[in-house]
């Protein structure tokens, strides 16, 4: 029996990656920008729609930091972020020397709460701190209560930097996410629903924005004959190659998106028969995940349910792997002593919740195996 491992979320190539990587190697475009930079933008512009301008860069955490930069944080301000989230959604505001205010999630979607979201901003407003700006996060591709957090964020005059990182492909009322933010970030890491190897996008609907944040992500260069520097620059720009593998995924995206939602079908029809699992869906029809991982959260207070740690060792033995959900960034040694608004939310779903394997790239006899490990671990 093929015992090889079982990823949580690897890779999946579609075909015609290496046709663009080919072509940039073919036209000696192997320096950071080229076609291929610019087409994957366009191909991201069109995907996403709603007037979008794209600029395609090295990671995630860079379209943050830019992100940021173009919202005016700085030294000493303070950001709202939501805490159930990878650290690399809290990193960028201490780079820029700022404080991130940590906010708890609801049980919904598992993302910022609109009632601690807004104790929040009124208690920081009433130290004197208005904050700069506020990080939602979809989380494992699941969209955030846009309407509610739009809502507070415009009453407060407060500038949504939108964490798509997870989202690529998921929609809110049929709008796409990473057309909800005042700016909003994609990631193409490795194991994301598409990848470029490593990068990321920053979505805005303002060119003018676009064109700062590609100068700024392109070490700051003045017009001028010799190199001129007036501010601050960061080597952010996504390369031509890596581009080139971002176009040929775009053309499997739909099609891995709808693997991913099956592998969350079959984890409902895995569970159905134990009550003390639940699978993570969406709350109601405004809602459409792309489901880049499928998580559970089991009650532990059930007198049937197993150790949520027993079980994923039960998986590691069985060579698959799982993880457990985020760790709150205010439980983070790192943000120990960041302001924190909200209760325990966010903390019990990281003590009860665990990621299961929900690539699209999952064989039949893979998900057998995961079928096999879970039923012989639960006894059904």
């Amino acid at each position: 029996m093929n015992n090889s491992k079982i990823w949580l979320s690897s890779p999946h190539m579609g075909g015609e990656e290496l046709k663009y990587v080919t072509e940039a190697f073919e036209s000696n475009w192997v320096a950071p920008l080229g076609p291929n930079v610019t087409g994957f933008e366009h191909d991201l512009e069109g995907y996403l729609g709603n007037g979008v301008h794209v600029a395609a860069l090295s990671s995630g955490t860079a379209a943050l930091h830019l992100g940021l930069i173009l919202l005016g944080v700085g030294q000493g301000d303070e950001v709202i972020c939501q805490s159930m989230t990878f650290s690399a959604s809290a990193n960028p505001i201490m780079y820029l020397g700022a404080t991130p205010i940590f906010v708890d999630s609801e049980q919904e979607t598992w993302n910022i709460c609109p009632d601690a979201l807004e104790i929040a901003i009124k208690d920081r407003i009433s130290r004197g701190k208005k904050p700069k700006a506020i990080i939602a996060v979809h989380l494992y591709g699941m969209p955030f209560q846009v309407d509610a957090i739009r809502k507070i964020a415009d009453q407060y005059e407060i500038p949504i930097l939108e964490d798509s990182a997870e989202a690529l492909g998921s929609k809110y009322k049929n709008q796409p996410c990473g057309t909800f933010g005042d700016l909003s970030v994609l990631s193409f890491n490795g194991n994301k629903i598409i990848t470029t190897s490593g990068g990321g996008a920053l979505v805005s609907k303002n060119i003018k924005q676009k064109e700062k944040a590609v100068f700024l992500a392109t070490q700051a260069r003045d017009a001028a004959p010799h190199y001129e520097h007036s501010e601050i620059g960061y080597n952010y720009r996504m390369s031509n190659i890596c581009a080139g593998i971002g176009r040929g995924q775009m053309e499997v995206l739909e099609k891995h998106m709808q693997l991913r939602r099956e592998m969350n079908s079959f984890y409902h029809d895995l569970f159905q028969e134990l009550q003390f699992i639940k699978v993570f869906s969406e709350p109601n029809d405004n809602f459409y995940s792309n489901h880049w991982l499928t998580a559970i959260t089991l009650n532990l207070n059930s007198k049937e349910s197993k150790s949520l740690n027993d079980f994923r060792l039960h998986l590691e033995a069985n060579n698959i792997e799982s993880r457990p959900l985020w760790k709150p960034m205010h439980l983070q040694p790192i943000f120990k002593s960041a302001p924190y608004y909200g209760g325990d939310v966010a903390a019990k779903l990281f003590e009860n919740g665990l990621c299961l394997p929900s690539g699209s790239n999952l064989t039949v006899e893979e998900k057998d195996r995961i079928k096999s490990s879970t039923g012989t671990f639960f006894k059904f």
